[in-house]
């Protein structure tokens, strides 16, 4: 413990004036997680015995893959020239498919750490990050991270990030999360350059919800930023939104574990428990306020995150369909960015239509949901939302295959997405030529630095959930970093390829795709089916369909008994009469019998590609 750290700090009602709320922002793997934990360190709050690598990444799924899927707020004391100030920080994702977990964090701080790798430079997430936080007019301090790289050059990228968001190379503080060089000097910074939150005590209290998460023991807990007036505990709180009433059974802050206080003042960050186990009463961005003296005006709150992916999720077991329900409903509470609603298909059964931020957001949830609830599910591709008006000028939003119309379509609006990619100026041949097969546009490219460069392209949405950041990664050998932002909706020319079964169409195998791609898909689906479909007892024509055109067609062979076994010579007449027998029973069977496509089947057509896609977007 650094005798400047103070484990006296009485967390009640601490006066504004000594508190500082700040975050720490920058791309995936540039050491903030490494960071947090020197300071937690540093600052005493966890002693050398407690601490383990990334301490405030709580899920296995977090520190198996090394990144960061939920924010975590922590409280920290730190003295300067005698005192004591409380400094909440909360560490956030750098993937750009958790970027509305930032932007909540951001939401509830004066102050942002914009954390640069020392050996990388600003990446396209970092640049994300910082225009987040200077849109909520944030204090931002620069730093370069893992000075103590041999590969480091400091000099260069603090040139770099001045010239970014303006100032003297010299500002950039040079600290390594892993060794603990210049992290007090951070903190420091911290308090010196950070206002201090500003609030009235007295008016009638209003908290801001940032977070929450589902305690199976003790209810929803509510993590909450406090603007106005003060929380005491046994009190009775009023959801604004929807005017529900509880009484807060405890208030305290987290240090980095929950530690219950006498209550919360202007300006800090702590969490409430008021033992509800409905998931739905505690939304993230509400307010919170008194019931005896209660606010008038609400706090803006934050703007709803859009789903950019669509996919499917079944339960394996239909059995399962409740538990799936109970599990999206808990998973909601602390992912407040992933929507869902009841389907039902053919194939699969029932299940839930859910909305991603991205792949990666996708593949993080149905890890989740096997894990922590342990169900066994198949997910459908990912697809995006597409705007479909027919000839007669109806208009249909589809966010799934099977919802296309049939008929005369007269035009198709898919999402579009502004990209940025950063990338060392050797590899701008290659990712021009990656863009340009994914029917993308540019916008203008600018070098950063001498050897960096960013280049912005206009791009479908569809043509990137899947495999675009895995090609730019090998293209670009691991260098090059991707951002993107919805940009509007575009006609493009795509048609719904059809994959029937014997002539019936299976809804879970649809895909709407480009009119270029479609033959490309058609061959792919259907060269895979026939590996996974076991043979019947007849033949079975496997074919991929636009509309009533044919584009690509496969056959499963029937299995077949040889009749003739027992034809021991003998005349030509006798055989031919068993095989006509034999032939008109597999007519028969064909016009009678059904496909059984296994669930094995499905799930591998259905998740072998996107599986492998995501598995690599993750790493």
């Amino acid at each position: 413990m650094s005798p400047r750290a103070k484990r006296s700090l009485e967390p009640s009602k601490t006066d504004p004036s000594f508190i500082r709320n700040f975050c720490i922002i920058a791309h995936i793997d540039h050491g903030k997680s490494t960071l947090a934990d020197r300071m937690l360190q540093l600052t005493g709050v966890v002693d050398d015995r407690s601490m383990r690598a990334q301490y405030l990444d709580r899920m296995d799924i977090e520190r198996e893959r090394g990144i960061t899927i939920k924010s975590q707020a922590v409280r920290m004391p730190w003295e300067v020239d005698g005192q004591t100030y409380a400094l909440n920080m909360i560490d956030t994702p750098g993937h750009v498919d958790f970027t509305y977990e930032v932007s909540r964090s951001l939401a509830a701080c004066e102050g942002a750490v914009l954390l640069v790798d020392a050996a990388q430079g600003i990446e396209a997430q970092t640049l994300a990050n910082l225009y987040l936080a200077m849109e909520n007019d944030l204090t931002i301090i620069p730093v370069l991270n893992k000075i103590d790289l041999p590969a480091a050059q400091p000099e260069k990228y603090a040139e770099e990030l001045a010239n970014l968001i303006g100032g003297n190379p010299e500002d950039c503080l040079r600290v390594s999360g892993k060794t603990g060089i210049g992290v007090d000097a951070l903190l420091d910074k911290i308090v010196a350059t950070v206002p201090n939150p500003v609030g009235d005590p007295n008016a009638p209290a209003r908290a801001m919800i940032f977070d929450s998460v589902y305690d199976s023991y003790r209810g929803v807990v509510t993590y909450v930023r406090m603007i106005d007036g003060s929380f005491s505990p046994r009190e009775r709180i009023q959801m604004m939104s929807t005017k529900a009433i509880h009484e807060l059974l405890e208030i305290g802050v987290s240090s980095p574990e929950p530690e219950p206080t006498k209550g919360l003042g202007v300006g800090e960050v702590g969490y409430i428990i008021t033992g509800v186990k409905d998931v739905r009463q505690s939304k993230v961005g509400d307010t919170i306020t008194t019931q005896a003296k209660p606010a008038t005006v609400a706090l803006k709150g934050y703007s709803e995150p859009k789903p950019m992916v669509f996919s499917g999720i079944y339960p394996i077991d239909g059995s399962d369909y409740p538990n799936l329900r109970e599990a999206l409903d808990k998973l909601k509470l602390s992912d407040a960015a992933l929507v869902y609603e009841p389907e039902t298909s053919v194939a699969l059964g029932f299940g839930f239509r859910c909305g991603f931020l991205g792949l990666l957001h996708l593949e993080i949830v149905t890890e989740r949901l096997e894990r922590e609830f342990g169900l066994d599910l198949i997910a459908t591709a990912p697809s995006v939302v597409y705007e479909v008006t027919m000839e007669d000028l109806k208009e249909f939003t589809v966010t799934n295959p099977s919802e296309f119309p049939t008929g005369k379509v007269k035009k198709v609006l898919e999402p579009m997405v502004r990209a940025t990619i950063l990338s060392p100026k050797d590899y701008v041949g290659t990712i021009m030529e990656l863009c340009q097969t994914r029917r993308g546009v540019m916008i203008d490219m600018q070098y950063l630095g001498e050897d960096r460069v960013q280049l912005r392209y206009t791009l479908p949405l569809a043509e990137i959930v899947f495999d675009f950041f895995d090609q730019l990664k090998s293209r670009t050998q691991g260098y090059g970093s991707l951002d993107y932002e919805e940009a509007g909706l575009q006609q493009g020319d795509l048609v719904k390829v059809d994959i029937l079964l014997q002539g019936d169409q299976v809804d879970a195998f649809s895909a709407i795709v480009h009119r270029e791609k479609a033959y490309a898909y058609g061959v792919m689906m259907t060269g895979k089916l026939r590996e996974l479909i076991p043979r019947q007892q007849f033949d079975v024509p496997i074919q991929a369909a636009i509309g009533g055109k044919v584009i690509s067609r496969e056959t499963v062979k029937a299995k077949r008994k040889d009749v003739l076994a027992k034809c021991y010579g003998g005349d030509i007449t006798r055989k031919r009469k068993l095989l006509e027998k034999q032939k008109e029973g597999k007519k028969r069977m064909k016009m009678v019998g059904r496909v059984e496509v296994p669930q094995e089947a499905f799930i591998a057509a259905l998740s072998s590609d996107s599986e492998k896609k995501g598995e690599k977007k993750g790493k």
